[in-house]
């Protein structure tokens, strides 16, 4: 039987594909592992730092049917990406396997901060 064709951004984890798992079998655990890994490839132009690892993602909620949550922030009001980073990881989540659908929220409370910073994302902007 031939393998599923897949997007080529669609966030597959290697343990799922060797032990077969399809889909609609995920479970929220093996859907968020999916997202915070897409969440991973996501970018501030102007920080060399995943927003994940950057401290933007405030939190990842999976519900038993697929549907994925994220509260997140922005490094200010007015980041240069406001308009386009939130769409950009609400595409990245969705295309996620096992997601059947996604919202992102943007929430200013609490304000980001440098100490929001994973411990590598200090060390590879040397703070």
């Amino acid at each position: 039987m031939a393998a599923p064709v897949r997007a080529l951004d669609e966030v597959v984890s290697p343990t799922d594909e060797a032990a077969g798992v399809a889909p609609q079998d995920r479970t929220p655990d093996q859907i968020e592992a999916g997202v915070l890994e897409a969440l991973r490839t996501c970018y501030d132009p102007e920080i060399p730092v995943n927003i994940y690892d950057l401290g933007l993602i405030y939190s990842v909620q999976v519900e038993p049917n697929g549907f994925v949550a994220v509260r997140m922030t922005l490094t200010s009001p007015m980041c240069p990406v406001a308009g386009s980073l939130p769409p950009e990881v609400e595409a990245k989540v969705r295309n996620v396997v096992g997601v059947t659908d996604a919202k992102v929220d943007v929430v200013w409370d609490p304000p980001w901060g440098p100490g929001m910073m994973s411990e590598a994302a200090k060390l590879q902007l040397n703070i």
